[in-house]
């Protein structure tokens, strides 16, 4: 799939998520292989011009994370050249306008899905942008407040004409939760209107999902979000199945990819921007196990990187010994919590 210059193989593509799209989660799907094209989290076009690349958890990143889009939020036209100075600077891949995020924070400060009902500004916005830059150019949006094809169509139109490369339709309207199945046959839609590529979002939990969402949806690519925390190595399986990527089958194995993730962490983020983002991603990482509720739970209570990993390993050591036998085996490579690896396995 090409992205302006960019060649996007296989077409899949991680998802900008507040608390999870940061370096540590990007390398560790990188461990696994079958990632297009990576994002970080929704960044505020306000705030980016004196932000630190090595200081801020938004921005770290290791050079291997590439190709790397950055999503901006903007909410007005002076915010868009500092923005886009910083993004020149930070040495970014892509640049992706959020149009969809439907938090009741963002959409108050008018950013987010709040611009889908002011189409005259978005134009303005993206015309800014694209006269800013001659970086590859994405916008992400939701469906709308309701289901009017016209309105859809007409808008997304618009974005191409402005100069948008390629548009992420994630397939539910501004109020649906993430409980609501995903309208597919609408990004179907939308990809019959305009000629750039299309990617479809929402609700791809497997390669059975994918399969479904691209015979319903005919997108020319995938966004993967809330499953690339559940399973690290979906984007290596979806590769592998539906994209026949020659890369090595992927080896599912919780423990090894909490693990991987702690260690990213210990490397690269200060202490105090460390357990916050262990407790989120212990969160969906949990679901792989039946009774996965306690390892979130006891992650959640804990009240330091040391005493969430050790409860962590607890729980595995109680519920897969042989994920805890290969995280030994890998461990020595790792940077792992203090007082926490020994020669004599993991205490």
């Amino acid at each position: 799939m090409q992205f302006r210059h960019l060649d996007i193989t296989p077409p899949l593509l991680l998802a900008p998520m507040a608390g999870l799209t940061h370096s540590a989660l990007r390398t560790l799907l990188l461990s696994y292989g079958g990632v297009g094209l990576l994002s970080t989290e929704m960044l505020s076009a306000r705030s980016l011009p004196v932000e630190s690349e090595q200081a801020s958890p938004f921005l770290v990143r290791t050079p291997g994370e590439r190709p790397l889009c950055y999503q901006l939020l903007l909410t007005g036209d002076e915010e868009v050249a500092p923005a886009m100075e910083a993004l020149h600077r930070f040495g970014a891949d892509g640049v992706d306008l959020n149009l969809g995020c439907p938090a009741p924070r963002v959409r108050k400060a008018g950013g987010g899905s709040a611009l889908m009902d002011d189409p005259d500004r978005v134009r303005s916005l993206v015309r800014r942008v694209r006269c800013s830059t001659a970086l590859p150019l994405s916008a992400k949006i939701r469906l709308g407040e309701t289901l009017d094809e016209e309105k859809l169509v007409n808008f997304c139109r618009m974005l191409e004409g402005e100069g948008i490369d390629l548009l992420t339709v994630h397939a539910r309207l501004r109020g649906e939760s993430f409980s609501r199945k995903p309208r597919w046959p609408w990004v179907a839609r939308v990809k019959a209107a305009v000629s750039i590529p299309v990617v479809a979002n929402g609700g791809i939990f497997s390669v059975d999902d994918a399969r479904r969402c691209l015979d319903q949806s005919g997108a020319d690519g995938l966004m993967i979000g809330r499953a690339a925390a559940h399973f690290p190595w979906l984007f290596a399986l979806l590769a592998r199945e539906i994209y026949g990527r020659d890369i090595p089958e992927p080896d599912v194995c919780p423990p090894v990819a909490f693990g991987r993730f702690v260690s990213a962490l210990q490397a690269r983020f200060r202490p105090e921007r460390r357990l916050g983002r262990i407790k989120e991603f212990t969160h969906y990482l949990a679901v792989n196990y039946p009774f996965g509720h306690h390892l979130a739970t006891a992650v959640q209570s804990a009240r330091s990187v040391e005493e969430a990993w050790r409860v962590a390993m607890d729980f595995f050591r109680r519920c897969d010994m042989e994920g805890v036998g290969r995280l030994e085996e890998e461990a020595g490579g790792l940077d792992l919590p203090a007082d926490r690896y020994r020669s004599g396995g993991l205490k």
